[in-house]
């Protein structure tokens, strides 16, 4: 398997990065999107961000457009909504794919160590009564998804996009790495 602190990535201003530089850090990547039912979890990402972050918690955003176009601006337009918006002050990275044939490997890492996320079905049956194309079983589900990796970089778990930062499931999963 990829070694997750490896993968090149980039952040929201074209800066060259890597998860390397949270090693040792609890890190929640969510793939993120401005224009989604879903968009209003930035308030609480970034009040769970506030609360955690002196324990070593970082959330990191990864703005993503697979599902019905709900993220269409550019970095640059992303990184002004979350700040104008939400008052995000999380990292957030280049806007990136998370399914399909040119999905991100980091995502590949993350979809191939956690298959199936916390509470998924009922997402899932959700988006498919709307009528809404869904995502194969074990591929991201829709915007807000979760992957919580320890401290040494394992993806310990992964939660559905309804699943909020406030959920007593994740905020259990984050205090248990944290005290690590």
């Amino acid at each position: 398997m990829t070694d997750l602190y490896s993968i090149p990535l980039k952040r929201i201003d074209g800066t060259p990065a890597t998860l390397g530089d949270y090693r040792g850090k609890v890190l929640l990547a969510v793939n993120v999107a401005s224009k989604c039912g879903l968009t209003p979890q930035y308030e609480s990402l970034e009040a769970l961000y506030r609360q955690k972050s002196a324990d070593g918690l970082e959330i990191l955003g990864f703005p993503a457009n697979n599902f019905l176009g709900q993220e269409p601006g550019s970095d640059a337009e992303i990184a002004d909504f979350c700040a104008t918006s939400y008052n995000v002050t999380f990292p957030m990275f280049a806007k990136i794919s998370v399914v399909g044939a040119d999905k991100h490997p980091l995502y590949d890492v993350f979809t191939e160590a956690k298959p199936e996320a916390v509470s998924a079905g009922p997402m899932r049956e959700r988006l498919e009564k709307f009528g809404i194309p869904v995502s194969p079983e074990g591929e991201v589900l829709w915007n807000f998804e979760k992957f919580l990796i320890s401290k040494d970089g394992q993806v310990i778990e992964r939660f559905a996009p309804d699943v909020t930062a406030d959920d007593p499931r994740l905020l259990a999963a984050i205090e248990r790495e944290l005290a690590k």
